[in-house]
């Protein structure tokens, strides 16, 4: 008989594992289920081309309609898993028990709103996740109307940056005395900082927000901490993510930062896996989610091989990118317990390397418009290599040389 699998989640990582499990297996039985009514899309676009208009919503499809069903994969779209019933293998949709003899969770996460106190369930304010978000935004994006951004990540970055390329006046309001605190160097936060105050935007840091206030149930303007206030017609708020594990907790599945998988990509149930946003997993001897694009698709690719009986560990080189403006921002690796940087200057002028160092060993880079040094940085990694802080300072040192056979 023929395995059926099922995923819980129809997004990059649930379409990924489908079409891996689909590779390896030709007679598995595959059903996606996605709460969402459009077929599986890209996410990362949203905050960038689709919000500028230079990306069409087809071309957000991860794969046409047809391909569905040329693999023989089943995706019901606009339906909501309600439970998961580990012990009989089965997930209820409705009023319908669904069997399952393996079952990928690739639930992802969803953005932190404002409290409805401080002002969150106002009118025109946002946070953008989803095409809905992205369509709800676009449509207040009136040229010279006044945007605020909460939060200083990449998200809201990349928003403030759509906003100030189509003429809206934009401040972002950072709590941490800097942007991108949590995940990038002071050094790529200020090249960042300067890019877009070069585009008129006003970088607020170490600025609280205090609350939001309104007339008729929509925004009018932002209270800081400090008693100022900032006039919006409309709101962003990037303050991060939380993992949607909550069917995985009311299943009895062991849950942290997210749902804790092995290295076979396996929860604490040995037929339900889980990948994406949503997975916690060991990385470098911590536990870790990684919120990316390249780790939904190879995670869940992965979580497929185990299925399909391979025992490899899942161990990542993780990248990330972020464009904002002719500003683009590539990571290879992850920083986490760095205590040295060092800057390299571009193979391009304008550009710029940040190179991540504990004590000698090599962590991370953030490549500013400079794509060799991000493809050498990602390959020394790949390759179990490294690079000294001072090799990597050294912009006459050819990096290519740390990466020959």
């Amino acid at each position: 008989m023929a395995m059926k699998a099922v995923t819980i989640g129809a997004g990059q990582a649930a379409v990924a594992f489908a079409a891996k499990l689909r590779e390896l297996d030709g007679d598995a039985e595959i059903l996606m289920i996605g709460e969402e009514e459009s077929l599986p899309y890209q996410r990362p676009p949203l905050s960038k081309k689709y919000m500028t208009g230079e990306m069409e919503a087809d071309r957000l499809l991860l794969r046409p309609a047809e391909w569905y069903d040329d693999n023989r994969i089943e995706c019901r779209t606009g339906t909501q898993v309600t439970q998961i019933d580990a012990a009989a293998k089965q997930v209820h949709v409705g009023g319908e028990a669904v069997s399952f003899d393996k079952l990928l969770i690739a639930t992802g996460a969803t953005p932190r709103a404002l409290p409805a106190a401080i002002g969150g369930e106002l009118g025109n304010v946002f946070t953008l996740r989803s095409l809905a978000d992205a369509d709800r935004i676009a449509a207040q994006m009136m040229e010279d109307a006044k945007a605020l951004v909460i939060g200083g990540g990449y998200i809201g970055l990349e928003a403030a940056a759509v906003f100030a390329t189509r003429g809206l006046k934009v401040h972002v309001v950072e709590m941490a005395d800097r942007i991108l605190k949590r995940v990038a160097s002071a050094e790529t936060a200020a090249f960042v900082r300067s890019v877009h105050e070069a585009h008129g935007v006003s970088v607020l840091e170490n600025t609280s927000l205090e609350r939001l206030e309104g007339s008729g149930g929509k925004i009018s303007h932002a209270v800081l901490g400090d008693g100022s206030s900032i006039e919006a017609d409309l709101v962003v708020v990037g303050i991060g993510v939380s993992p949607n594990d909550a069917l995985a907790r009311q299943a009895g599945l062991v849950c942290g930062n997210g749902i804790e998988v092995d290295e076979g990509t396996r929860t604490s149930h040995p037929d339900i896996h889980a990948a994406g946003d949503v997975a916690s997993f060991e990385f470098h001897g911590q536990r870790c989610r990684l919120e990316s694009v390249q780790n939904a698709i190879e995670q869940a690719e992965h979580a497929a091989k185990t299925i399909a009986g391979g025992s490899e560990p899942y161990v990542p080189v993780p990248w990330f990118w972020s464009d904002q403006y002719d500003m683009k921002l590539q990571i290879a690796g992850l920083n986490t317990g760095f205590d040295r940087t060092v800057t390299r200057p571009g193979s391009h002028e304008g550009g710029q390397s940040v190179w991540y160092f504990s004590g000698e060993k090599f962590l991370a880079v953030d490549a500013i418009n400079d794509p060799r040094a991000y493809m050498f940085g990602k390959k020394i990694l790949e390759m179990g290599r490294t690079v000294t802080p001072e090799q990597a300072a050294d912009a006459d040192f050819d990096l290519k040389a740390l990466i020959k056979p």
